[in-house]
């Protein structure tokens, strides 16, 4: 890891929770659940969890779920020192099933599997419980699983059971090991949140220190102790993880910060412009503003592949970055020698997943994995141990507009992926035109808070239509809006179809080049990509 001494400095000061990833899609949704209960955690593959035991100094551990059985030769199993080292540990799903096994428990081949909705019972009152649920009733919880518990080691019972797992939550209450047959991270376990929050605070008694505010203090006094009075560039992509990277860099160092926004010309409407406006007047730090529209747009002219255009944009973004600065004059305060990135948590995550895992990296993106090692920078990431929606909190902390801190998230490569096909300055002009109008139907409709992403895609085919007297021959646009709680779920919006009719109308009425318009309501279950 890069940073991983300014990790390490913010880390100290807080409770920490060490998260056991054995491969699992969800287990960032773990340490997400355990920092919205105000403790800090990380995540670690199982192969490297003896040695982040030590480092780490954990007061609790979190064992997740993970795709393999565990009664087969060469599953994944937690180090010894785990449960040797007398800390309260919570077993989910396969993290349960390996507890057991390990713990001279007996694992088996379910009789039956059960993956989504159940319901388990309340067999006793526990801690695990407490103030969440009741003995004798019955709560929704989320289940994916084949295998299932069939003996109990020493010292275990049974405190909860579904029709198909008799041992859908068991626990030591004297050693403090507490194992759960469903997801407990998951919107879809409804009290799942609660129930996480128990172990933590009413188990393991950890303290709700980890808080946005601290975190700001602590990073900027580690990105001065790091820095020093050297010069750092920021390569600003017109998104928040970038632009709140950038804010607290300034906080740190003032003026010795200079800004990069590399212009593509694949922001939506108005992007480009806000950035500039917002780092230039409102916060006056030092930006350079590159006008590289023509050389994207050239590059990406004929390349329909979405995965070939990712990876140009990431190309051309380094290449860009590099040759301006090359051009930062030092001015008697010497060369830049930082570089500083808006690097999260889910990339730091992915980046150390461990071979052969589900949780496989999806991002080719000019954010993850710096720049090239000739720039002879060192890496300054302060959002490094954050996820989404902590950075979300610490850009209105920093004073980042809440039109700006809240927008919807866009992927990096931006319209080139909402325009299938070869990319135009002309069809770019359409989409951006199409989806401005279909996001200002939302919002003043009250409706851009309770969704969690919407945008615009310019269909690549071409329908006949006829508008007053005559034929037109023009693109067809998809409107697409979900839900989500966590971003690993989603499902499509239910707009009333006055909704629909209102944005279809203004969209086919005020932009040239569209002449017809649908909504698509596929959903997103656990697992898959969504559609960008």
């Amino acid at each position: 890891m890069a940073d991983a001494a300014l990790d390490r400095e913010i880390a100290e000061h807080h409770d920490k929770v060490l998260v056991v990833d054995f491969g699992s899609q969800v287990t960032q949704l773990i340490a997400r659940r355990v920092r919205e209960a105000g403790v800090y955690c990380e995540i670690v593959p199982f192969h490297s969890a003896a040695e982040a035991l030590d480092s780490l100094n954990p007061k609790a551990v979190i064992l997740s779920g993970g795709p393999a059985s565990v009664h087969e030769d060469g599953a994944p199993r937690a180090p010894d020192a785990v449960f040797a080292a007398g800390l309260p540990v919570l077993g989910i799903c396969y993290g349960e099933q390996a507890m057991a096994a390990q713990l001279g428990g007996t694992v088996v081949p379910g009789d039956a599997r059960e993956f989504g909705r159940a319901e388990v019972e309340v067999l006793t009152e526990s801690p695990l419980f407490g103030g969440v649920w009741e003995k004798g009733k019955r709560y929704p919880v989320w289940m994916s699983h084949g295998d299932a518990v069939s003996e109990l080691p020493a010292g275990f019972a049974r405190i909860a059971a579904s029709e198909n797992a008799p041992m859908a939550a068991i626990a030591d209450e004297v050693r403090k090991l507490y194992g759960v047959q469903f997801h407990l991270e998951v919107a879809h376990t409804p009290d799942g949140a609660r129930l996480i929050a128990n172990f933590l605070h009413e188990i393991a008694r950890l303290g709700r220190d980890w808080t946005m505010g601290a975190f700001r203090q602590e990073a900027v006094a580690a990105i001065r102790h790091k820095v020093g009075s050297a010069r750092v560039l920021c390569g600003l992509s017109g998104g928040v993880d970038s632009a709140v990277a950038a804010l607290l860099i300034h906080e740190a160092i003032g003026d010795n910060l200079t800004c990069v926004f590399v212009d593509h010309g694949l922001l939506r409407q108005g992007e480009a412009e806000e950035i500039v406006s917002l780092f230039r007047s409102h916060y006056n730090i030092p930006l350079v503003h590159v006008e590289a529209q023509d050389v994207f747009l050239a590059a990406l002219a004929d390349v329909s592949d979405p995965e070939a255009k990712r990876k140009i944009i990431g190309r051309l973004f380094i290449e860009t970055f590099e040759a301006e600065a090359r051009k930062i004059a030092p001015d008697g305060r010497g060369a830049p020698e930082f570089l500083g990135q808006g690097t999260l948590y889910p990339d730091v995550i992915e980046s150390v997943s461990f071979s052969g895992g589900p949780s496989v990296t999806i991002k080719s993106h000019h954010n993850v994995g710096g720049l090239p090692e000739r720039m002879n920078l060192k890496l300054v990431e302060p959002l490094r141990e954050l996820f989404k929606d902590e950075v979300r909190a610490l850009g209105r902390a920093l004073g980042l507009p809440e039109a700006f801190v809240g927008r919807h998230p866009f992927p990096g490569p931006g319209l080139a992926i909402r325009c299938p096909g070869g990319i135009t300055r002309e069809k770019l002009d359409i989409l951006r035109k199409a989806d401005a109008i279909y996001l200002d139907e939302i919002r003043k409709a009250g409706l851009y808070d309770a969704i969690w992403q919407a945008f615009a895609v310019l269909l690549p085919v071409q329908t006949v239509g006829v508008m007053g007297d005559g034929r037109t021959y023009d693109f067809a646009c998809a409107l697409r809006a979900v839900t989500s709680v966590d971003g690993m779920t989603a499902d499509f919006f239910p707009f009333d179809m006055n909704f629909l009719g209102r944005a279809a109308t203004r969209i086919i009425n005020e932009v040239r080049g569209i002449n017809r318009v649908v909504y698509d309501v596929t959903s997103k279950p656990p697992g898959t990509i969504e559609w960008e």
